[in-house]
């Protein structure tokens, strides 16, 4: 038995910020992950699936620049920076960045044992001041009969194929899904994309969806709506067949369709909690009124998010502090971007989900390209720049920003809705020319200040 401060259970994203956080201030700190430090974003999430879109992305934008000439992709190159992105699937280097913080590292898998206890193999750990739950989620199957034993593609598998497949099926609209699709399309996939819903990225305005299909389109994807799979079978190669009639075959099958906590068999049941589903916290970020358990990123469910989580990872520490604190960036108001082309950022309330929150909601909408910075990136590239605003209030409810290269240009508007700045206000914060940023005047404007 040893006695920590405080024991981290899982060193993905959020629980590295909690570690390192609670280290750099002195406490005696424990993580214990069974898989890789880093996490799923570090090795089959955000980091190699950006590695993957990057040289798709700059190729489509290279080619709306005149004068400039624009070859074919090396994709052996391409696959080997993606691999040098994810270290060949080896933690090492993350390791100094948690012991120079003096956090000790347990290899294995961590269970609750009773409060303040984690038991990890043969040894039990105490936490003299808290627990802190960080095992993330994993990739979710949806019930189709035969679809598990077909041998799918999560984003494990396709974040780190050595190939393009020769022909790959995606299940889904959600970002995973559209960004998977576009770069194995850029590095020579025949792709077809099912999606049962009769939009794609069905949580963003419907604008963004729509640009995403048509970008999707015209890079090769065949986007096909309503379509739900009702069976899948693998002989060689994957054969979905979708409700209502017809098939659709491939070599590769990629399931994209959501995630699911990691929170069965970790010792929940030990302290009075069910196992299986998100852990509920407060604004603290504990869980079930518990003052010394807290449960940070994908595993409470509020936001699906890697800087969600180390956000959450942050504001637990300081808690753990003994400092107050709040969740004020949460769900809804959580900043998101899908690097597709068109790429979509989007923080805060869509139209829809402000009228349906009972905001007295105004949305104004510009084109995105529509100023002069929109002469030099994304030139004839669509894009729409939509601001949701407060009328009550006179504030930023929301945004959604669409165009080449635009993830960049949200931080702005997260700064606006977060703080809750007054529109009176940003019509003082000038943008510099020639830049895109003049989008904000353009809304601005558009609002009538």
């Amino acid at each position: 038995m040893r006695e920590f401060d405080v024991v981290v259970m899982g060193a993905g994203a959020a629980g590295e910020v909690v570690a390192g956080r609670l280290g750099e201030r002195g406490l005696a700190v424990a993580v214990v992950e069974e898989r890789l430090v880093g996490g799923e974003c570090s090795f089959y999430a955000c980091m190699p699936s950006k590695a993957l879109l990057r040289p798709v992305e700059l190729r489509a934008e290279a080619m709306r620049v005149r004068g400039l000439r624009v070859g074919e992709l090396d994709v052996p190159t391409v696959l080997e920076r993606r691999d040098e992105v994810v270290h060949d699937l080896d933690d090492s280097l993350m390791l100094p960045w948690l012991s120079e913080r003096g956090v000790t590292l347990l290899r294995g898998r961590a269970e609750l044992v009773g409060e303040r206890r984690v038991r990890v193999g043969e040894e039990e750990l105490v936490a003299r001041r808290a627990v802190v739950v960080a095992t993330g989620s994993a990739p979710f199957l949806p019930p189709v009969p035969g679809l598990a034993d077909a041998r799918p593609w999560t984003n494990v598998e396709a974040t780190t194929a050595s190939e393009p497949p020769g022909r790959l099926l995606v299940i889904g609209g959600g970002p995973v899904a559209v960004e998977l699709a576009l770069a194995w399309s850029g590095l020579g996939s025949e792709v077809v994309l099912l999606e049962r819903g009769e939009r794609l990225l069905a949580r963003e305005e419907p604008f963004a969806g729509e640009q995403v299909r048509d970008g999707l389109a015209r890079a090769g994807v065949d986007v096909r709506l309503g379509a739900e799979a009702a069976r899948v079978t693998r002989n060689g190669s994957v054969r979905v067949e979708l409700q209502g009639g017809g098939t659709v075959e491939g070599d590769e099958l990629l399931v994209a369709t959501g995630r699911t906590p990691r929170t069965a068999g970790i010792g929940l049941e030990a302290v009075g909690l069910a196992g299986g589903g998100f852990l509920e916290v407060d604004e603290s970020l504990r869980v079930g009124g518990r003052d010394w358990l807290y449960a940070v990123g994908d595993v409470n469910g509020r936001a699906l998010l890697t800087h969600m989580g180390k956000y959450q990872g942050r504001l637990a520490a300081d808690a753990i502090l003994g400092r107050e604190v709040r969740l004020r960036s949460d769900g809804g108001r959580s900043p998101r971007v899908v690097f597709s082309d068109p790429q979509v950022g989007a923080v805060g309330h869509t139209l829809a989900s402000a009228t349906g929150a009972g905001l007295r909601a105004r949305a104004v909408d510009v084109e995105t390209g529509g100023n002069a910075g929109g002469s030099f990136v994304g030139k004839n590239a669509p894009g729409t720049s939509r601001l949701v605003v407060d009328e009550g209030r006179r504030v930023v409810a929301g945004a959604t920003f669409t165009g080449a290269e635009i993830a960049e240009a949200l931080h702005a508007a997260t700064i606006a809705v977060v703080a809750e700045v007054p529109l009176d206000d940003l019509w003082h914060a000038v943008p510099a020319f020639p830049t895109r940023s003049e989008a904000w005047l353009r809304l601005l404007e558009a609002y009538g200040l």
